[in-house]
């Protein structure tokens, strides 16, 4: 009997140790914002708490109108120090946001589609649908775009913001 409570006791920090050192521990969920911008960034969900979130009503693909929680896709990339505002402008006008997913499905965005100096569309990276956290399938981040007609860019389970310049 001293035997098999050695071998539970065994067992059992076994199983401590691999949950503390990762094994079959989740990592919490991170965006990350890199490419031509002056601090890359990633951000967890602390990080992100510390940007103005903002809510938005729109359609989704179910053709039903959900609220959308989340943060402004300008507001994350000037915190990473993207060109924004003032400086995007001339040559600067070439630049973009590719947006990456776990899935590996991408999308485009120019700069000054973002920027509020050029549109009052809002681009949003949502963190919660109806007052939930997104559904896992979907999560943790998800680009949700009012207002346009076709779905494609309202990217989910979204990983990484990469800014770049395009070239001829």
């Amino acid at each position: 009997m001293k035997n098999h409570n050695i071998c539970l006791l065994i067992a059992l920090v076994t199983l401590i140790h691999s949950v503390a050192v990762g094994q079959g521990a989740t990592q919490p969920p991170t965006l990350r914002v890199e490419g031509e911008v002056s601090q890359p960034l990633t951000l967890q969900s602390s990080d992100l708490a510390k940007i103005n979130r903002i809510q938005v009503r729109a359609t989704d693909h179910d053709g039903k109108e959900h609220g959308f929680s989340g943060f402004a896709v300008a507001d994350i990339l000037q915190k990473a120090g993207a060109t924004m505002g003032s400086q995007l402008r001339g040559k600067n006008m070439n630049k973009y946001l590719l947006v990456r997913s776990k899935d590996g499905y991408q999308t485009v965005f120019s700069l000054a589609e973002l920027d509020s100096s050029f549109t009052d569309h809002l681009i949003l990276l949502a963190d919660q649908e109806d007052g939930h956290p997104l559904p896992a399938d979907k999560g943790p981040f998800r680009i949700i775009v009012p207002g346009e007609k076709k779905h494609a860019r309202w990217t989910w389970g979204v990983t990484t913001f990469i800014v770049r310049s395009a070239k001829e």
